[in-house]
């Protein structure tokens, strides 16, 4: 049983969570324990068990990663054992990595079968506040979603400097406006870019709240600061 407070969030696992989520409607957490119990269809099951196994291959890599953080922080001498120690660790990261890629191509794969049955969303059932539309035309410019080497902090800059909060990103992607291209890593940055349903929203009605015409924000402001009216 999980050991995670009632109501507390999950944190994702890989970096497919969201995607995942999205195309089955349920959390990747709902979405285990069905596949456990046996309420899954084919393609759901399938997806379940290459992303069970992409956790796995995902949790290798954070564990020779932080083994050779520790390697190299300072705890043990600077001697010939500690240099074949990380030589080890190297090899053993390099492999690590080579299984989570291999098993993020079949989770990939499963999740394209299921994303080909799912519904489309409903463009017009699509409700966005100000804020959420003026992250939708900043990515409509080019985006891309970068996690920080050392803290493993999510970020997702835009073409214009700017930086959308992922949790906006998000909402955007669970309604169907957004997409990561997920065949790159986050250290490198995945391509953010809008779907189909996300061009048609940015060519209906905008909120109000959002001017037609925003000028140049500062670089790393979101959202982008008013400007201020002329004297």
């Amino acid at each position: 049983m999980s050991s995670r407070p009632p109501g507390a969030p999950l944190k994702a696992l890989t970096d497919l969570d969201h995607r995942i989520e999205a195309a089955v409607g349920r959390s990747i957490d709902t979405l285990w324990k069905q596949c456990d119990r046996g309420l899954l269809d084919e393609p759901h099951t399938r997806l379940v068990e290459a992303h069970r196994a992409l956790v796995q291959a995902v949790t290798g890599v954070t564990f020779y990663r932080t083994l050779l953080g520790r390697l190299a922080g300072g705890e043990f001498p600077v001697d010939q054992a500690l240099f074949e120690r990380i030589d080890r660790a190297v090899h053993q990261l390099e492999e690590a990595a080579g299984a989570r890629d291999e098993r993020q191509r079949a989770t990939v794969s499963a999740l394209e079968s299921v994303e080909a049955d799912a519904p489309r969303a409903d463009v017009a059932g699509v409700e966005l506040s100000a804020r959420d539309f003026a992250a939708l035309l900043a990515i409509a410019r080019g985006a891309h979603l970068r996690e920080h080497l050392l803290t493993g902090q999510l970020s997702v800059v835009t073409a214009s400097g700017t930086r959308v909060p992922p949790s906006v990103l998000d909402r955007l992607e669970r309604s169907g406006l957004v997409e990561r291209d997920t065949s790159h890593p986050v250290v490198a940055g995945q391509p953010v870019t809008l779907t189909d349903a996300g061009r048609t929203t940015l060519t209906g009605r905008r909120p109000a709240g959002v001017a037609a015409t925003a000028s140049s924000p500062g670089a790393g402001a979101w959202p982008p600061a008013s400007p201020r009216a002329r004297k």
